[in-house]
């Protein structure tokens, strides 16, 4: 049993837990700093519960002839780089050795206080369970303060701000005494004494100038400014505790980064593995050089900026970010970028700006004979874009259908490795046709917003957003349509449906893999008929790390099962009521232009093509989602491949490892052999992203990213007559009960209520027949959820800052589809 550690002792080889604040007294003794003489009693001899009779006599032995003692706590995590606990425990001064077992356990207990659990609880911290405790040489001081390494108010590195008193500094950290204030720049001393008795300053000058030497050292071998706590007795500087200063704020200095995620969440949720973040951005990298070429974008250009095109996105405590910056130096080669910048930002939606290279902008007169260029190929390309979406879907057709036929389990990690490389070859470099539509949809739908807006002189906002209802051709809307006749025909039966009442969806999919029955037989076909079609559209399709119905037949089943349960019907999920939307937008146009032919006849030949691009854009949505269970499952397989190799410990954890990581182990190029250990720091590190829980939409970043940034910037909520206020995108005003969902799979079914939700993608489709309206707190006009909801007919709004943390479950609200506002009733 360790009792105590020593001062004197190497405490990294006891692999006891002895928190922040010792460990950093450590580091005063290891870079030979004046410390007065300290042990420390780890938590697990505190929680083992070591004798009084036998822990006191010991401690007294090591501080022979102190009459004094400092108690003080030492947390995990306290006196830390991000949070410093800062006056949470307990900690007691000019302790008499009869006192010393009292004040050890009221240190300990402190740790379980209600004020400790609200700081955990405000910063989103995990209990650590317990603190250690230091029992230190109390120094009798004839001043004492605290002093900084760079100045906590004002963020200038270049100030130390120093603050004393006479006699010990208890007084000035709990604020009673007023303290004496020095601020130190280069040599040059500003002082601000405080109104007290003795009118000396508590410190001499050349003291000051030690502590300046002792923070420059400090910062230097910790890395940043410190916050220190010293003692001086006899005109010597003794160092009683360092942390890092916790609320320093970055200098906004060196590369400006704007990040958002307000659409990209809806394919990348929550936190992402490394392999799906190494994948997409390679595949994004690509992607946009191409369409790049495509707008007119030179090849010498796109080869001289090849940073831009590789940082797209960004991974901001593991969640896939846009970035926004690289956007913007996108859209600035375009050549119509030279002759109206502005126009052109405005019609991209860019808000932000920045430093755009020369090299990027041509003259107004190559900028001209460019955009006449693009202008004749881009027309081109419209018109053949129907028969290249065709000549798309037969290649994915086809290269997927031979790669399933492929029996993975069968091939080395070698192997694996070069169908996926063969893959990407043959598909996924080969994205034109969905990237083309995407851009004709985003314009299209642009003209269609505005036309309706000019006829209406804006009385109806959600026009054009009617007039797309009800497009039958949308494949999102077919997994429902299938599962909930499936469902039907389940329930009808009675022995089926007493099964999906009673039994979980492992026990219902082995009943039917053994079943007998004609019918259990029939629903069992219908089910891998399902799957064979629609197994990839799940919750989190896009990342990699995704378990699909595919791979896992059950997670379908549950679906269905919670459609038994909850009785949904075909009817509710009929066609009649977008039917009615979608005719009553069309009669408001023939009544406002009747006699205007040509203005008719313009409008209806831009709503035939956005009805067309926008139907388009999410069933080759779904195209990516197929090819991405291509990759999943190569992946997948690859993993299970380095399990019985004995390179992983669990065949999953080939997820935190990048693309290139995988490539180089099999290839013999890795930096880094132990892969397990990689393993392990990764899982270690993504699991406290989740317990920090999501970042902010939107915020910036200085300099390094990682370093010094707030990825958590209070978002501002928008308020509307009383309530929230978002993107109409499907009509209906409805009055309901909240249901904030953050995973549809913990969610049988809404029975009714509202939907609340941070992001949506189309796996979450099988929650929307029961919903009686859907309000998403990201996404926009042409989002996954607008374009089903529309389809469905049922109420939705999106792009509502502030949703979840205005709205809770249970909330009474009214909501209008075709404004966009949410009026809370009761709360």
């Amino acid at each position: 049993m360790i009792y105590f550690i020593s001062d004197t002792e190497p405490h990294q080889t006891t692999g006891a837990s002895i928190g922040g604040k010792a460990e950093n007294l450590f580091r005063l003794k290891a870079l030979g700093m004046p410390v007065p003489h300290f042990v420390v009693i780890p938590w697990e001899a505190l929680r083992a519960g070591v004798p009084e009779s036998e822990l006191i006599p010991r401690l007294l032995a090591t501080f022979e002839g102190t009459r004094h003692f400092a108690v003080r706590s030492s947390a995990i995590g306290e006196d830390g780089a991000a949070f410093s606990f800062a006056g949470q425990f307990e900690s007691y001064l000019s302790v008499g050795p009869n006192e010393l077992a009292v004040k050890i356990a009221a240190v300990r207990e402190s740790a379980f206080s209600e004020r400790v659990t609200a700081y955990r609880k405000h910063h989103r911290l995990s209990d650590v369970g317990g603190v250690a405790v230091i029992v230190q040489e109390m120094v009798d001081a004839d001043a004492a303060g605290v002093a900084f390494g760079a100045n906590p108010l004002t963020g200038n590195r270049q100030e130390k701000v120093i603050n004393a008193v006479f006699g010990l500094g208890d007084g000035l950290v709990s604020g009673v005494v007023n303290a004496d204030q020095f601020v130190l720049n280069g040599t040059e001393i500003q002082s601000v004494l405080a109104h007290k008795t003795n009118a000396a300053p508590a410190l001499t000058h050349p003291q000051i100038h030690r502590l300046g030497e002792i923070l420059d050292t400090l910062e230097n071998a910790l890395g940043q400014p410190q916050d220190i706590e010293f003692a001086v007795r006899n005109d010597q500087i003794f160092l009683l505790q360092t942390r890092p200063i916790t609320t320093l704020k970055s200098t906004p200095t060196g590369n400006y980064i704007l990040w958002d995620n307000s659409n990209i969440i809806e394919s990348y949720p929550g936190v992402t593995t490394p392999l799906t973040f190494s994948f997409i951005s390679k595949s994004y990298e690509t992607a946009y050089k191409l369409f790049s070429a495509y707008l007119g974008v030179s090849e010498s250009v796109i080869k001289k900026n090849e940073r831009v095109f590789a940082n797209t996105l960004g991974f901001l405590n593991g969640r896939v970010y846009y970035n926004l910056k690289t956007w913007y130096h996108m859209l600035a080669m375009l050549p119509g970028y030279s002759i109206n910048a502005r126009f052109m930002e405005k019609m991209m939606g860019v808000k932000e700006q920045f430093d755009i290279p020369e090299s990027y902008r041509l003259s107004k007169s190559k900028a001209w004979w460019s955009i006449a260029k693009m202008a004749v190929q881009m027309l081109s390309r419209f018109r053949a874009l129907p028969g290249k979406r065709r000549e798309f879907m037969e290649l994915v057709d086809n290269t997927i259908g031979a790669y399933k036929a492929i029996p993975f389990a069968e091939k080395s990690a070698d192997e694996l490795m070069h169908l996926y490389l063969d893959f990407e070859r043959k598909l996924l470099l080969e994205w034109k046709a969905p990237l083309l539509n995407d851009f004709f949809a985003m314009i299209w739908f642009g003209m269609l917003q505005k036309q309706c807006e000019q006829m209406t002189g804006g009385q109806n906002p959600n026009l054009h957003n009617d007039l797309l209802c009800g497009s039958n051709d949308i494949i999102s809307v077919q997994p429902v349509h299938r599962s909930i006749a499936l469902a039907a025909r389940i329930a009808a039966v009675p022995a089926l449906k007493d099964l999906f009442l009673t039994q979980n969806e492992h026990q219902i999919h082995d009943t039917l893999n053994a079943g007998n029955d004609l019918e259990f037989r029939a629903v069992k076909a219908e089910i891998d008929r399902y799957i064979a079609d629609f197994g990839e559209r799940c919750v989190g399709e896009l990342k990699l790390e995704t378990i699909s119905y595919g791979q896992e037949p059950a997670r379908f089943i549950k679906v269905l099962k919670s459609y038994v349960e909850t009785g949904i019907t075909g009817a509710q999920f009929s066609g009649d009521r977008e039917e009615v939307i979608r005719t009553n937008a069309e009669r408001e146009i023939a009544n406002r232009l009747k006699g205007k032919w040509i203005a008719r006849w313009k409008l209806n030949l831009t709503l035939r093509y956005t009805r067309e691009l926008v139907s388009a854009r999410e069933n080759l949505r779904y195209e990516r989602t197929r090819a991405f269970g291509i990759v999943r499952e190569i992946f997948t397989f690859m993993g299970k491949r380095f399990y019985a190799d004995g390179l992983l410990d669990q065949a999953r954890d080939i997820f935190y490892l990048t693309k290139e990581e995988i490539f180089a182990c099999i290839e013999g190029t890795a930096v880094t052999q132990d892969i397990r250990a990689l393993v392990a720091l990764r899982q270690k590190e993504f699991q406290h992203y989740r317990q920090l829980g999501p970042l902010s939409e939107r915020f910036a970043t200085y300099g390094v990213p990682y370093h010094g940034n707030d990825f958590f910037s209070i978002e501002r909520i928008v308020q509307h007559e009383g309530g929230l206020k978002g993107i109409g995108c499907s009509p209906g005003r409805v009055t309901g009960r909240v249901r904030v969902v953050t995973d549809p799979a913990e969610v049988p079914s809404l029975n009714g209520d509202i939907l609340v939700t941070t992001s949506t993608d189309p796996g979450w489709v099988t929650l929307f027949p029961g919903a009686l309206g859907i309000i998403v707190e990201r996404g926009s006009l042409l989002s996954h959820s607008a374009i089903v909801s529309r389809e469905m007919g049922k109420p939705c709004i999106v792009g509502v800052t502030g949703l979840l943390k205005t709205l809770k479950t249970g909330d009474e609200i009214e909501m209008d589809g075709s404004t966009g506002i949410i009026r809370t009733i009761s709360q």
